[in-house]
Formats: structure tokens, sequence, C-alpha cells
């Protein structure tokens, strides 16, 4: 979930999240880590949106706090739209990170799905922001998977885990590390379909604010 600022003048179109983490996982390293892979994979797309006749350029702006003193009142309570709550554990049930709902504001992240060159957190932002997976996942012969494809999908070699394995064979499915953020997700936002007000203003997502316990073995 994000707010959304117009700069019509500079033709800029900056989405404002800020992630406050929780957990025993959780640190201001990691934190830091984690907004910062977000960002950098969503600019990375040099990402355009063309909103009443302005080329807006498409900027994310990710923040990120851990939140030690956080509660589950202050989660429940939250009315900012910039605000994204995220607890990090060891341990996950299923063994997967999630978010709450395809545009929210919440979720569960499993610390080892957010470590080496993990592009899980990417993704997970894309459905925090309206994003689902795509209904046709396998791509052999479309090139490089954009960021909102699941595991499992179906890709060219040089994709996979493995690029020797045979398709849906072990390793034969996407290698996550290859995700992109592509023109195409930017323009699956509908940016141009939001209701900004009269500042230029706008939100994107919607508020979830679930408080989620520490998952047990």
């Amino acid at each position: 979930m994000g707010e959304i600022e117009l700069k019509p003048d500079a033709k800029k179109l900056i989405i404002h999240s800020v992630l406050f983490f929780y957990g025993d996982a959780a640190s201001d390293t990691l934190g830091f880590q984690i907004a910062v892979d977000i960002a950098d994979h969503w600019n990375a797309a040099k990402g355009k949106a063309k909103i009443k006749n302005i080329v807006y350029d498409v900027i994310f702006d990710i923040q990120s706090l851990w939140e030690r003193s956080l509660s589950p009142e202050m989660v429940f309570e939250n009315t900012n739209p910039r605000n994204n709550y995220f607890r990090i554990e060891e341990y996950a049930s299923g063994n997967i990170s999630f978010v709450d709902d395809i545009g929210c504001n919440t979720g569960y992240f499993k610390l080892d799905n957010l470590l080496n060159h993990s592009t899980t957190a990417a993704h997970e932002y894309g459905h925090t922001i309206g994003l689902h997976h795509p209904q046709i996942v396998d791509i052999r012969g479309k090139g490089i998977p954009g960021i909102m494809y699941p595991r499992g999908t179906i890709v060219d070699a040089i994709y996979q885990y493995s690029p020797v394995a045979v398709p849906l064979a072990p390793g034969g499915t996407i290698n996550p590390i290859y995700r992109k953020v592509l023109q195409k997700d930017i323009d699956n936002l509908n940016l141009q379909h939001l209701a900004y007000n009269s500042s230029g203003k706008a939100i994107i997502g919607n508020f979830s604010n679930i408080w989620h316990q520490q998952h047990q073995p």
C-alpha cells in the first residue's frame, strides 16, 4: 500500500510506502536491506505512466522502520496509507512469505526468503499495491520473467534453478532471482485510473491492518 504524489512540473509520480517490521527476526539492518531491495527492483524499470496527457516518471520511495514497540492497536488503528506492517520470523507456516490480500498493507515474511538476492520482498510488495500473479505461467520464449510470476513458473532454461533441468522436474522452474520489474508491471498498476485529489495525491492498495502472531512449528 502507498500514497501517490503527482509532481506535474517535474513530471514525476512518486509512490511513497513506509514498511514497519516486527518479530524476532526483524532488525534495523534487515529492514533497511528490504526497503532498498524493493526500491531498487521497482525503480530499475524506469517506469512511465500517462495521466491526463502528461507522461510521468514513476518513482518508488520506500522507507523502513524496525518498530520495537509496535503494538496490535497501532496496526489496527492505522489510517496512514503510507504505512505497511510485516512480521519477520525464521519460521512461517507453509514455509512461505505472504501478504494478506491483493492490495493490502500487512503480511508475514519468512527470513530466509529475504536473503541471497531474493526478489521475494519486491514480489510481495507488488501484491500490496494491487498486482496478481499472471494467469499464464508457462512463459518459455518470452524472455525475462516479470516480478509477479510465482515460484513454479515455467521459463526459458537460463532462468531456471538449473539450466539443464527438464521443465517442471527438480530445478526446472523459475529461479526467483531472475525476476525483474518490467514496464508491463507498471502498466498493470493502472495508475491513470486512481482517484487523485486536488493536491495530486491518491491511494494505491487498501487497509488490511492485520496484526500477525508468531507462527509456531
